[in-house]
């Protein structure tokens, strides 16, 4: 790219690098079509290309028997169903565990066996599933209980299970010690004595139960439990695992990609009344797209766990009453609007706290007072702040932290989260590359983020010397137009490690530009050489050297702009607009 637009350093401080120079084996760019190029830029190589351009589960659905104690966990479901016993699914409160819960309760319906739904309260009981919680489960009947998103590092719970004689399996996908608790099966792909399964360590919980449901399935029909009734539709529950995997912010590569752009294409068919609620919830009037997943859908099933309650989730997924979806659905949009002013309050007081943290690679910051249900959150708005990894922790009275953290490319915290527990500096902590959660006691604040600083300064370093912009095209102003957005799309479902397609226009000139909304977006109306103008904005920007460079450019100078072509569909008729990441000054 330096050699079309030789931007070394943009306005926010990094070069802009070309995604797909040294993505063709054959060396630079060749003239293939715009979806091609795209994938080949994400690293398919050109003899799979079919197989992505169409993403199936047929094409990238391994064997579930690869994953260690599938087959145990399949069997005992398999006996579960036969004899009708009564079945306990505990899931996280997030939307990974709801969903996961949610497929495994509709599956088990379909076979004729009506599962208990347990979501632990995130304020009263924490993550995770607690002895106490899953003893009275035994004592109140359940003689099978299915851990979903959950129970990797639940050593004392399982084991106070297992002391009262419940049988538990775990589906998971966080990652794993070498020591594993006592459970009947421990399904994870990140069981660290996985060997084929490990190749599947992208999957979010939401894809192992689906995985799970496949071995079970296929498990009742070798037992002839089909003989005499039809066959549960699994590819019918691939919404609620695409919703799942896009809200967890899994990498969309392999098969969850295929899950995603599967899933999609069931949920545009409005077949859960749920998920077809929470889409009339959210204002959404066309099918949703992954994009709608993460930042529409996803929230509002988030809300509930975060500053509600965590069953809500659930119960939406799994209803069969449309009144009680409706009901449940305006309940959660609500929830949302009020964590999204709590999540404000705090994110102002982190912010404010980061910057005595400057200085360092990892930023630790926490605060008595703050909600532990938007902390995630605003560790996520932080993290893209500061372009490192930022953990945020909320002390409650007692001097105990809740903590939820996000990091950076190349920087694994949860691997540095589970040693810095194996240090006995946590009391709880877990996670995976791109996440974690801690739970701390105040006095050891310091002594952790000193732990964090000299097991990961290094490689923060680098992966913020690594840090550049990369583009996947360069148009014209006029060029940022819906027919780019769609012809973009066909190379999609975008997502983590699936990035979207990001493009560069210009040079423009800035006719317009102000702040509007209470996040401080800068919106924009530029115009290039030719007089055609377009819309852009650039999303929480208003205070950062980025949007004071927008809000203040001169008509004289030219700008290149970068960012994603989106269609702004709220006019009456539908127009593209450039959501912008950065720009670089043309002269």
């Amino acid at each position: 790219m330096s050699a079309v637009l030789n931007i070394q350093r943009s306005i926010t401080g990094q070069p802009w690098h070309w995604r797909g120079l040294a993505a063709d084996s054959r060396g630079g760019l060749v003239p293939d079509d715009l979806v091609t190029q795209l994938l080949i830029a994400r690293g398919v190589a050109r003899e799979e290309l079919d197989m992505h351009k169409a993403p199936s589960i047929r094409a990238f659905m391994p064997d579930p028997s690869i994953f260690r104690d599938m087959d145990k966990a399949a069997a005992r479901l398999a006996d579960a169903v036969e004899q009708r016993e009564q079945v306990a699914i505990f899931g996280d409160y997030d939307v990974d565990g709801a969903t996961s819960a949610a497929l495994l309760i509709l599956l088990l319906r379909d076979l004729g066996l009506e599962a208990r739904p347990y979501i632990p309260d995130r304020l009263m009981e924490g993550y995770g599933p607690s002895g106490e919680a899953l003893v009275r489960l035994k004592h109140e009947g359940a003689s099978l209980i299915v851990t979903v998103d959950c129970g990797a590092q639940a050593f004392e719970a399982l084991e106070m299970a297992k002391a009262a004689g419940a049988e538990v399996i775990v589906v998971d996908h966080h990652k794993c010690t070498t020591e594993l608790p006592q459970a009947l099966a421990l399904v994870n792909p990140n069981r660290l004595d996985e060997t084929e399964g490990a190749a599947h360590g992208h999957l979010a919980a939401v894809g192992v139960a689906w995985l799970l449901g496949a071995a079970l399935i296929r498990t009742l029909r070798g037992r002839g439990y089909f003989a005499s009734r039809a066959e549960p539709k699994l590819l019918d529950l691939l919404d609620i695992v695409a919703l799942g995997t896009v809200a967890d912010v899994a990498a969309l590569k392999g098969l969850n990609r295929a899950f995603v752009a599967q899933g999609l294409k069931v949920m545009a068919q409005r077949r859960n009344i749920g998920l077809n609620a929470l889409i009339e919830a959210s204002r959404l009037t066309r099918a949703p797209t992954a994009t709608d997943l993460g930042f529409a859908l996803g929230p509002r099933i988030n809300a509930g766990g975060r500053v509600g309650r965590s069953d809500l989730g659930v119960r939406l997924l799994t209803t069969r009453d449309p009144e009680e979806a409706r009901t449940i659905a305006e309940e959660l949009n609500q929830l949302n609007e009020e964590r999204r002013a709590i999540e404000a309050g705090v994110q102002a007081e982190a912010e404010e706290l980061s910057l005595r943290k400057a200085n360092h690679a990892v930023a630790v910051i926490a605060s008595k007072g703050w909600h532990a249900g938007v902390i995630g959150i605003v560790a996520g708005r932080l993290k893209e702040k500061l372009g490192r990894p930022a953990i945020v922790i909320a002390l409650d009275e007692d001097g105990i932290g809740k903590g939820s953290g996000r990091s950076i490319p190349g920087v694994d915290l949860g691997a540095a989260v589970l040693a810095a527990k194996d240090a006995g500096l946590l009391r709880a902590g877990g996670g995976h590359a791109m996440a974690c959660g801690v739970t701390i006691d105040a006095e050891r604040l310091d002594s952790f983020a000193e732990f964090l600083e000299e097991r990961l300064s290094e490689r923060v370093t680098q992966a913020m010397g690594e840090r550049a912009l990369l583009l996947d095209a360069v148009v014209a102003p006029g060029g940022v137009c819906p027919e780019l957005v769609n012809a973009m799309e066909a190379g999609g479902p975008y997502g983590m490690g699936w990035p979207a397609p990001r493009v560069a226009a210009g040079p423009v000139t800035v006719i317009k530009a102000d702040v509007v909304g209470t996040g401080g977006h800068v919106r924009l109306i530029v115009a290039g050489p030719d007089g055609r103008s377009i819309k852009a904005v650039a999303f929480r920007q208003a205070d950062t050297e980025l949007g004071q460079a927008l809000l203040s450019a001169p008509r004289h100078r030219k700008l290149w702009l970068a960012g994603r072509a989106r269609i702004d569909d709220w006019g009456s008729r539908p127009a593209a607009e450039l959501h912008v990441e950065d720009a670089a000054w043309a002269d």
